[in-house]
């Protein structure tokens, strides 16, 4: 598989920007609530922690065949345009097709405002138009506002568990 690298991908109130590393100061300040990490784990990084994340991140994968594609959420408004979260891809080439498993965050101050569906819906179109086939998030069973998203995206819940969660699937 040739790597799949993150390109621009605008919506109707976002853009979709290809993760760097001068992201990780607004970034830290927009993920700092310790809810956020409620159903995934951990706790807010660091400015100093998010940087050296968004660093390896940005290096990419070392599988030839995995393709890392992150973006940060530029929320679009009367206020401004800020950074409000974050929208990754794994992008995996394996049995002749190619699948990607998806993921989201949006800070506290901007949630319930629809911007991770919408971000999501973004992703999921984009997928569709660099030859990704299946689309997989893995929720957990308790994060209704997830599902939500998930689901916004064209994906539903299967009968897979993995770690906890249910995985969710559907098609780019």
């Amino acid at each position: 598989m040739t790597a799949i690298e993150p390109q621009t991908i605008r919506t109707d109130r976002l853009t979709l920007l290809p993760l760097r590393v001068e992201h990780a100061d607004e970034m830290a300040a927009a993920l700092a609530d310790a809810q956020l990490h409620t159903f995934i784990g951990g706790s807010p990084a660091t400015v100093e922690a998010l940087r050296a994340r968004y660093e390896r991140l940005v290096a990419g994968s070392p599988d030839a065949d995995v393709s890392w594609c992150n973006w940060v959420v530029q929320l679009h408004d009367e206020d401004g345009d800020c950074l409000t979260g974050t929208v990754q891809a794994t992008v995996t080439a394996g049995d002749g097709a190619v699948a990607a498993e998806i993921a989201w965050v949006v800070g506290t101050p901007w949630q319930r405002r629809g911007i991770a569906s919408e971000a999501a819906r973004g992703l999921v179109a984009w997928l569709a138009k660099q030859h990704v086939r299946t689309v997989v998030a893995h929720i957990h069973p308790d994060h209704a506002a997830s599902a939500a998203v998930a689901t916004a995206a064209g994906l539903a819940p299967t009968e897979h568990w993995h770690d906890g969660e249910v995985r969710w699937e559907g098609t780019a």
